[in-house]
């Protein structure tokens, strides 16, 4: 593997991951942070110094597009990956002049995942349940969990962004959706002002019946997915691990930083399956219907 110049953009805890997890990849790694924190305080002034050929962009949701428009009025060319989701609205998105431009759903390289979508093979399921769940306390150590971006509406928070991975990987294994209705909110548990738990019932395209649920509430974390095909049924137990077809267990042990490393490689190279700017938006088309869903108490179609 080639060494390369990457700067990572926005120095919270996940900004810290990718930048380290890139110098132990090899990578010469600079950073910008608003906070003072960086190498650089503006984009402007990493790409000058030292000319990267990747990018990461790891500020907060709502700063997302900020950050792209930064990167390419400083002349910019390279490959970017940026954070999921990839903005905090529904938008139309410009046409950026990077080479690539990818979002980080790192759970497509989780070893479990892997196999998991190796199993499934492309075939339709009768149906699907997916279940993400982790008190928000425990998110980030030392820190009040009221006062992070998670819990504002403005930084681009609730559980629908924070936890997209799902809608990500339920649309990379089961095809466009085309209906979706939602029951949740903010229950006031956990003292924010954004939704703490969501729950979607989905039509796909090779699944007719797709349930999910999400939360900020759940107490130890838990991240399952369930399929029933015509002959099997498999579940993939993301945190432990554990890929159980018909009630045989196959472990997969998942090393700390593992999907981040394999997914950065396949951002750089160019590799599959690493999520393209175009399913990132087809997330958020999803994530805007299902708000409309709950708020409207309806089916929304795509």
């Amino acid at each position: 593997m080639s060494r390369t110049k990457a700067v990572v953009i926005g120095l919270g805890s996940i900004g810290q991951r990718h930048a380290r997890v890139l110098r132990e990849l090899g990578h010469d790694v600079v950073t910008v942070s608003r906070r003072g924190n960086g190498d650089h305080d503006s984009v402007a002034a990493a790409l000058a110094g030292v000319r990267p050929g990747y990018a990461v962009v790891a500020t907060e949701t709502s700063h997302h597009a900020e950050s792209l428009r930064h990167l390419a009025e400083a002349g910019f060319r390279g490959s970017v990956l940026v954070e999921k989701p990839v903005f905090a609205t529904s938008t139309p998105a410009p046409d950026y002049p990077f080479a690539k431009l990818v979002v980080g759903y790192n759970l497509r390289f989780h070893p479990v995942m892997t196999a998991f979508a190796d199993r499934l093979g492309g075939r339709p399921a009768v149906t699907v349940s997916a279940y993400v769940g982790q008190d928000l306390r425990d998110w980030r150590p030392g820190r009040d969990h009221r006062a992070t971006a998670s819990a504002t509406l403005k930084a681009g928070g609730g559980v629908l962004r924070d936890l997209s991975h799902e809608l990500d990987y339920l649309l990379w294994l089961f095809g466009r959706w085309r209906r979706v209705a939602a029951l949740g909110g903010a229950s006031g548990a956990r003292q924010v002002e954004v939704d703490d738990h969501f729950n979607l019932l989905l039509e796909m395209e090779r699944s007719q019946a797709v349930q999910v649920h999400m939360d900020y509430l759940d107490q130890p974390g838990i991240r399952k997915i369930r399929v029933n095909l015509v002959d099997e049924t498999i579940e993939a137990d993301i945190p432990g691990g554990r890929l159980t077809v018909n009630g045989k267990a196959h472990d997969f042990p998942n090393q700390a930083d593992e999907s981040y490393r394999a997914m950065h490689l396949a951002a750089i190279s160019g590799r599959g399956p690493i999520c393209t700017f175009g399913e990132g938006l087809a997330v958020m088309d999803l994530i805007d219907a299902s708000e409309r869903a709950l708020r409207s108490r309806m089916w929304i179609s795509a």
